[in-house]
């Protein structure tokens, strides 16, 4: 057997970074950035104002109040994409929109909810009068230039993980396409003749496949594009058809099942055939078999073992940071958190294997992590992980007891 970091530093070490492409920023939400993004233009380009009011002279208005308001004439409206034809000068005033062009002269904004229009005219119009109960000081209700990013800055660092947030930036500096890590496509293949798609009738000896959904999900959920390969017998002629055909729609194939030590299984001798694998006994309960290697060409191959929980702890320990990694995720290993144990865990073998046990943890009164142990633990038993949401780390040998603490994977 080998330690889990070693399984992962030889699983990296395997998996290159894919080549960067470009995409469009609407399509680009998850990747990870290749390279620096710098702007072209300032935001927001021009002084604006942050308020429906009047764009004024801060020295025209000084000292006004509700009893002692200052009255201005009111050149006309300035709406948001549109610019005032003319500036602002002594005693004078536009009416301006929130997000519209300061004009030339004026240097604050008094709000509407400030002024009173003389005849009412909710326009503005040009010969109209407003007086002004406020008196702001220069650049209140102003927007300047550059105030958000200026032109040239860094707007975002290669290596960011694009979240929404990230994708209005770009829009806003005016970038239409970014250079990004493409996200990994990973063919999900089932093997085992004991094996019927939900739906379908069992027939005596089978049972309902379910890693493929949850492995799909997976996938998904580390921001790679799933393809499902579906279910392939247990005949070397059909598995290796299926696998060459995922060879060239793939940058990975996550198969599951028949990486163990039977000797029926005929995935181990139709792998061994396609490329370059490497199987590994890693010293983790559950999911101690795992498989990875090189098929024909540039496909990565990942073989997760059959049982469900197994499969699922393989996926999160070894596949899930190997396929981040793939995307150009600089931190691909998601991080344990410390929990307090609210029940004992049962003792666990002392074989030199360290156990992750399903858990359901939660923030307590105390703003801590907590975690309790989900029921039925065996390999097979997958309807337990609906119930949890994280992974406990035990020790060889360990019996942890209630109010102790361990680190435990959040897997949500």
């Amino acid at each position: 057997m080998i330690e889990l970091a070693e399984a992962r530093r030889r699983l990296l070490a395997a998996c290159p970074v894919l080549e960067p492409a470009r995409l469009h920023v609407d399509d680009a939400a998850g990747c990870v950035l290749a390279a620096d993004v710098t702007a072209a233009t300032a935001v927001p380009p021009f002084d604006n104002s942050s308020v429906d009011g009047f764009a004024v002279r801060a020295a025209d208005v000084r000292g006004a109040t509700p009893d002692r308001p200052v009255e201005l004439a009111v050149l006309g409206s300035v709406l948001a994409g549109s610019v005032a034809d003319a500036p602002v000068t002594p005693g004078t005033t536009w009416k301006v929109m929130t997000g519209a062009p300061l004009p030339a002269g004026a240097d604050a904004v008094v709000m509407v909810e400030d002024s009173s229009a003389e005849q009412g005219d909710p326009r503005s119009l040009p010969g109209d009068r407003v007086r002004l109960f406020a008196a702001p000081r220069p650049g209140t209700g102003v927007r300047l230039a550059g105030s958000d990013v200026t032109d040239g800055a860094l707007v975002l660092a290669a290596g960011t993980v694009l979240r929404p947030a990230h994708l209005g930036v770009l829009a806003s500096v005016g970038v239409r396409q970014v250079p990004v890590y493409p996200r990994p496509r990973v063919g999900v293949l089932v093997t085992g003749d004991e094996l019927a798609s939900a739906g379908q009738p069992l027939e005596p000896g089978q049972i309902y496949e379910s890693n493929r959904a949850m492995l799909m999900a997976l996938v998904r959920r580390v921001g790679c594009e799933p393809v499902d390969l579906g279910i392939a017998r247990d005949d070397r002629v059909a598995l290796r058809s299926r696998l060459a055909g995922a060879v060239a729609e793939c940058d990975v194939v996550l198969t599951c099942g028949g990486v163990s030590m039977g000797d029926a299984d005929p995935v181990k001798a139709v792998l061994a055939d396609l490329g370059r694998l490497n199987w590994l006994q890693v010293a983790i309960r559950p999911a101690k078999p795992f498989a990875f290697g090189v098929l024909d060409g540039p496909t990565l191959l990942m073989g997760l073992p059959g049982n469900p929980v197994s499969s699922l702890v393989s996926f999160e320990l070894l596949a899930a940071p190997a396929l981040r990694h793939l995307a150009g995720q600089r931190e691909p290993f998601a991080r344990p958190i410390k929990a307090i144990l609210d029940a004992d865990l049962p003792p666990a073998r002392d074989d030199g294997r360290t156990g992750y046990l399903r858990v359901m943890a939660e923030f307590g009164p105390d703003g801590r992590l907590h975690a309790r142990p989900v029921d039925r633990q065996d390999s097979h038993q997958l309807s337990a992980s609906a119930a949890a949401n994280g992974l406990a780390e035990v020790p060889p040998g360990a019996s942890p007891r209630s109010g102790e603490e361990l680190p435990v994977l959040l897997l949500s």
